[in-house]
């Protein structure tokens, strides 16, 4: 579908708009590839990719969640670890939401993998969460993710398996048998499939969110979740 905007937004018919953020100049994720704003441009709020603007059914799959588990919200992310956009949703917005929703039990936020093609280190990341999942860890590997990268700065970083193996065994996790998940790729089909949910929900890029069906496109600033979670709750 077409992304529409006012006379004071810009217009992308056929594009895939992945994220922006609300300055002059940025950059943002267009058919894979990086494109500059010359002026301010605001991602316009999707109601799911339906003819009738009605929710998106979503499944939250048996992925890792934050929140109580029958929270009135349901906020699904599909992300990729090594989306500079992902990473500043994490950084800047997502601990705000905790604070008012989630830990507020208000609205559980589920994380589902979406790696793009372009980012070589995002299906061994994914597959690296999956695998500290299995013994409990997953939101610690989520977060050690994003502040080694954080580390070198706010562009995409390149980041290997053995970094992966690195960071696990600095948050505790049991290093033979993540090296062994993690080597054998037993989570490949796992990662895979949270991507054709995605792509089936209409995700083509990352970050995406479905606040209760309701799709939300790109690291937007606090007030357009807050705006978007409160209409849920009414």
């Amino acid at each position: 579908m077409e992304n529409k905007f006012d006379k004071n937004q810009l217009i992308l018919p056929g594009a895939i708009l992945i994220a922006a953020v609300l300055i002059s100049g940025s950059i943002f994720y267009v058919n894979g590839g990086l494109a500059n704003l010359s002026g301010k441009a605001q991602i316009n709020q999707v109601a799911g990719d339906t003819d009738d603007g009605s929710p998106v059914d979503v499944s939250e799959d048996d992925d890792a969640y934050l929140g109580e588990k029958d929270a009135k919200v349901v906020m699904i992310e599909f992300s990729d670890f090594q989306c500079p956009f992902c990473r500043s949703f994490w950084r800047d917005t997502l601990p705000l939401i905790k604070k008012e929703y989630i830990d507020t039990g208000k609205a559980k936020l589920v994380y589902r993998d979406f790696p793009l093609s372009f980012h070589p280190a995002a299906q061994p990341a994914a597959e690296a969460a999956e695998c500290a999942k299995d013994q409990n860890k997953f939101w610690e590997m989520h977060d050690k993710i994003f502040i080694e990268q954080d580390k070198q700065g706010d562009a995409t970083i390149q980041f290997t398996a053995t970094d992966l193996k690195k960071w696990a065994s600095q948050i505790g996790l049991n290093a033979g048998d993540f090296n062994k998940c993690l080597d054998s790729g037993k989570k490949k089909s796992e990662v895979e499939k949270d991507v054709a949910d995605g792509s089936n929900a209409g995700v083509n890029g990352t970050p995406a969110f479905f606040i209760n069906g309701r799709k939300l496109v790109g690291a937007q600033p606090f007030a357009v979740f807050k705006a978007a979670i409160d209409a849920e709750l009414e």
